[in-house]
């Protein structure tokens, strides 16, 4: 699989509106990233401390991380459905839902873990 460009000449040009909603979804996943590099932030910078070292830093660093990864993912997601339309090719699977899910379910069950363990001292 060549990597041409979405605005090369090869196939033909998709419906606009194809165009717009995987631009729209790109934007999307673009939010979302942001959302994910700034609740990581809020969590390392402004929680209160755990009592189990580097706690709010095993909750934040994977939502910073996760962000990033979401970021480039979406960008070679749109990149790969723009090629798809263009060739008539049906549209690749995306990673996407898959990873952020993965990630958020396990910054959450470790989440709970720190708070159950808190609470025990407290």
């Amino acid at each position: 699989m060549s990597d041409v460009a979405p605005d090369a000449p090869d196939g033909s040009e998709p419906d606009p509106r194809f165009s717009y909603a995987n631009e729209r979804t790109f934007l999307a996943w673009i939010r979302t990233a942001l959302g994910l590099v700034t609740a990581g932030l809020v969590v390392t910078q402004l929680f209160p401390s755990f009592d189990v070292p580097f706690g709010r830093r095993l909750i934040g660093l994977p939502l910073i991380g996760l962000g990033v990864l979401v970021s480039v993912f979406s960008y070679s997601t749109w990149r790969r459905n723009e090629r798809a339309m263009r060739l008539g090719e049906p549209l690749p699977p995306s990673v996407l839902p898959r990873l952020v899910a993965i990630v958020v379910s396990a910054v959450a069950v470790i989440g709970f873990v720190l708070v159950v363990i808190d609470g025990f001292d407290g």
